[in-house]
């Protein structure tokens, strides 16, 4: 018989504090030295409770875990985890909306400020003493621009914020807020996304719809020449390929991405030599604060779930 305690297998690091709120309601706490199947096995096998990040939790995984209570996603995401193996056993997930919001949105402000600057390229220029690469370099101011936002969750409220600080006009494709809401915070709300990618000159991506890739060649040509794309959601809503078709051939004129389809980038992506392209490696949840809120509200709720179950104290939260 194993003599392994784990009440909580955290399958990817998250903050300290966290950590510290599961182990002061008694709870021993594992976090797994990788996600190899063969290493989470032993701690599936006894844990309650799961909290995973971009990893998910697998079907086979989850058959391992035959305690398991509750499953924790630090973050939004909730793709990579098998819903239909955690149904069929009643076992709850939950997830952070809104924790990493500030953070997120502070990103996409800045991969569309780093695009319409064209900041590496300038980066490179100032490295290289390319001094005249200001009168030869066309550059574009985001104040007076549109900013056009798919999706109007957590995120893109403060995208919309930050946008309007900008001076910049915003609307937004929304199925769930109702015109005259956004009309009170200045904002326009367009019948769909072909109005939206064919209105903005900043195109970003929120809304994570069953239609996948959701931009596709068309769609970039009606974003146009003057036209960023920006995607801070899931790798999956663009068409890679036709991505860097339309940034090698001008179609549009940059795009800033935080999220890809495979990730870490495979050294074949055809995204890796492409022009005003600014690549980040899924930081837009990672700064200090977001991980402290992240994995504050991931920890109460797996705490919470715990204490109804009567598993531990029920002033857990």
């Amino acid at each position: 018989m194993s003599d392994i305690r784990c009440d909580c297998l955290i399958v990817q690091p998250i903050a300290k504090s966290a950590i510290r709120m599961l182990e002061e309601k008694g709870l021993a706490v594992h976090i797994a030295a990788s996600t190899a199947f063969a290493d989470l096995e032993p701690y599936l096998a006894v844990a309650t409770a799961v909290i995973t990040r971009n990893h998910g939790l697998s079907a086979r995984e989850i058959e391992a875990a035959s305690n398991l209570k509750v499953v924790g996603v630090h973050g939004t995401g909730t793709d990579k985890v098998h819903k239909p193996s955690l149904a069929a056993r009643g076992i709850p997930l939950h997830n952070t909306p809104g924790a990493n919001a500030q953070s997120v949105a502070e990103l996409v402000i800045g991969l569309a400020l780093a695009c319409s600057r064209s900041l590496l390229a300038a980066d490179n220029a100032s490295r290289t003493g390319d001094t005249l690469f200001r009168q030869h370099h066309r550059t574009f101011e985001l104040s007076g621009r549109r900013l056009g936002l798919f999706g109007y969750g957590h995120i893109a409220k403060l995208v919309a914020r930050l946008g309007q600080a900008f001076g910049m006009e915003v609307a937004t494709v929304s199925r769930y807020t109702p015109a005259e809401e956004l009309q009170s915070q200045g904002i326009t709300l367009l019948p769909d996304l072909d109005s939206l990618c064919e209105w903005a000159d900043v195109v970003s991506l929120h809304g994570i719809p069953e239609e996948k890739p959701l931009i596709d060649a068309r769609r970039l040509s009606l974003i146009g020449k003057q036209g960023i794309l920006i995607n801070t959601a899931r790798g999956a809503l663009i068409d890679e390929e036709a991505l860097a078709t339309a940034l090698r051939d001008g179609t549009i004129a940059g795009a800033g991405l935080d999220v890809l389809v495979v990730e870490p980038i495979t050294a074949d992506n055809p995204l890796l030599d492409c022009p005003n392209l600014v690549l980040t490696p899924h930081i837009g949840g990672s700064t200090d604060e977001a991980l402290e809120k992240t994995g504050f509200q991931v920890a109460s709720k797996v705490l919470a779930e715990l204490a109804a179950l009567e598993r531990i104290p029920a002033t857990a939260t």
